[in-house]
């Protein structure tokens, strides 16, 4: 991809600690969890958390048969996690009742259950990071759950009005300006403002989060053949190219608007360091189409790091065994590189004219208030 980045030169002895929700008890996420500890290599990055449910993690363990080899270290709080081993939290009833690959009430509200005591956790600092596994968007609405997804969930919880949706992978990053919108409330939604705010905040996270110094970003269109000069919509004259302009005069590396066919179909997004879509199967039809099974969703413009499997609950293939989870493994992959990506950034940026102060042996003491991962 384009652009260059800063060098990555500390953090590499933290052990940052990971949380990991199961998701809805009904789906993959178990299968998807269980196949990626069976790596013991995965444990040497980060310290697992999981918050979910020890009897729901042994029924999926019968669909995998070389899952005996996967122990999981059961305790009460993150505090008590083992370093080097696979921790779980229970979060929900032992009495709890699993219908594989089917939708229920009772599924949603385990998958709330798991969400809300790791979000606690999250903002207590008793974990670096959040990593969260599918869940259904309807059956998860009630008490502790109210909103249409992840994304504004965590803007809620953390009190931050400008969470941005992005899809990453090695190929493309993916961010958009409206998320979950039913297609008939899109056009009416976008606004040259608020396209404004989401390309500054996907500079500030593709600065910050991938270290990338001058970002070039690629913006789509709303309309078929970007509107043909107003022949087919006026969006793109009246709402997004100014919004360009604007970009421009704040020193956004903006482009387009680009036809989201054409763009996509030419490997235009190759040029870019990121996309921004208008609305959400503009950018993530693309997407997963052409990042396969290693694409993650990551919610950028928050205080806080969490990112999640690109994929959802999966219901027809649950309890087959045949999940990939080759999704869940980039998404824990990206969750603590962007931690410390943002460490690093902070540190270089705090006073870029103070030069490094060393002791008496050499050793550099401007490092020294690094802030230490959770728990450690």
């Amino acid at each position: 991809m384009p652009g260059g980045t800063f060098n990555l030169i500390f953090m590499s002895e933290y052990k940052i600690k990971a949380g990991i929700t199961h998701g809805d008890i009904n789906g993959i996420g178990y299968e998807t969890i269980i196949k990626t500890f069976l790596d013991p290599r995965m444990v040497e990055l980060f310290t697992p958390v999981i918050y979910g449910s020890a009897k729901v993690a042994g029924v999926y363990k019968k669909y995998i048969p070389e899952s005996d080899a996967l122990s999981f270290n059961l305790i009460r709080t993150a505090s008590e996690a083992n370093a080097k081993r696979v921790n779980l939290i229970t979060c929900i009833d032992d009495n709890v009742k699993v219908d594989v690959g089917q939708a229920t009430l009772f599924g949603g509200q385990c998958a709330a259950a798991a969400l809300s005591a790791a979000t606690k956790d999250l903002r207590e600092g008793a974990i670096d990071v959040l990593v969260t596994s599918p869940i259904n968007k309807a059956t998860v609405q009630g008490r502790d759950f109210s909103f249409t997804g992840h994304t504004e969930y965590l803007a809620a919880q953390f009190e931050e009005s400008e969470p941005l949706m992005m899809m990453v992978s090695d190929t493309m990053r993916v961010g958009l300006v409206t998320i979950h919108l039913p297609l008939a409330e899109v056009a009416g939604q976008i606004t040259t403002e608020m396209i404004l705010r989401k390309l500054r905040a996907l500079k500030r996270s593709l600065v910050r989060d991938f270290g990338i110094v001058e970002p070039r970003i690629a913006v789509l269109a709303l309309n078929p053949h970007a509107g043909d000069e107003g022949l087919l919509g006026k969006e793109e004259i009246d709402i997004i190219r100014p919004a360009l302009v604007s970009a421009a005069d704040e020193r956004i590396l903006a482009f387009g608007p680009f036809a989201a066919d054409g763009f996509f179909g030419s490997g235009g997004y190759t040029k870019y360091d990121a996309v921004l879509a208008m609305y959400h199967d503009q950018g993530l039809a693309p997407f997963k189409a052409l990042s396969g099974e290693t694409g993650v969703n990551f919610t950028a413009g928050l205080s806080i790091v969490r990112t999640s499997p690109a994929h959802g609950v999966a219901y027809n293939i649950a309890g087959q065994g045949i999940a990939n989870e080759s999704s869940l493994r980039a998404a824990l992959y990206l969750a603590t590189d962007i931690w410390r990506n943002r460490r690093i950034y902070e540190k270089i940026t705090a006073n870029p004219l103070k030069k490094a102060v060393f002791d008496r042996n050499g050793k550099d003491e401007s490092i020294k208030d690094l802030p230490e991962p959770a728990g450690e």
